[in-house]
């Protein structure tokens, strides 16, 4: 049975790049709602449960569940800190943490992990078949990416992702295929 995932990057808040959690601003939610006409049809819509993705869903017009195993990279003690920030305070834990996908300096998840839950959300997905709609964190799509197609984990730091854009991954029988090419919805 085939499975079309489109993975759609939540929208972020116009304040300085953070990590964790950051409410869209009414701008940004503007842009989401310009973007409803462009979304494909789905049998199932899921969310991450952080507010930026429920808040995206929601300017969508989507009934989405929200899936857990969809949720951001848990930065631990680095949650509502910029990465300049960050890295003036503590470069030798943010250097590690972006060599090593095992080490997580700042106590919470490390890439590994995301990796694995987001590829074992998109098996089960797999098992269901039709159209899927997830409106994720970017590291999230990033992590489908990279697990999907069996990628090395540093190649997780190459991608980008920007809000509002759509990623389809397409499954059937245990692989995977990237739909490259897509514009951003906004």
């Amino acid at each position: 049975m085939t499975v079309r995932v489109v993975l759609f990057a939540a929208v972020t808040g116009s304040e300085g790049v953070r990590f964790g959690d950051v409410a869209p601003d009414a701008a940004a939610s503007a842009a989401v709602r310009a973007a409803v006409g462009a979304l494909p049809g789905f049998a199932r819509a899921y969310t991450a449960p952080e507010a930026r993705c429920r808040a995206t869903a929601d300017a969508l017009g989507v009934h989405a569940v929200t899936a857990a195993e969809l949720g951001d990279l848990d930065v631990g003690r680095w949650r509502g800190k910029e990465l300049d920030e960050v890295a003036a305070a503590e470069p030798e834990a943010l250097a590690a943490w972006l060599a090593d996908p095992a080490a997580a300096p700042h106590g919470g998840e490390t890439l590994l992990a995301l990796l694995a839950r987001t590829t074992q959300w998109l098996a089960s997905q797999a098992t269901a078949g039709g159209r899927v709609l997830a409106v994720v964190p970017q590291a999230v799509v990033r992590a489908a990416v990279a697990g999907a197609l069996e990628l090395p984990p540093a190649v997780f730091w190459r991608l980008d992702v920007p809000p509002l854009s759509a990623t389809e991954l397409t499954g059937r029988a245990g692989r995977w295929n990237w739909r490259c090419g897509r514009p951003p919805y906004a």
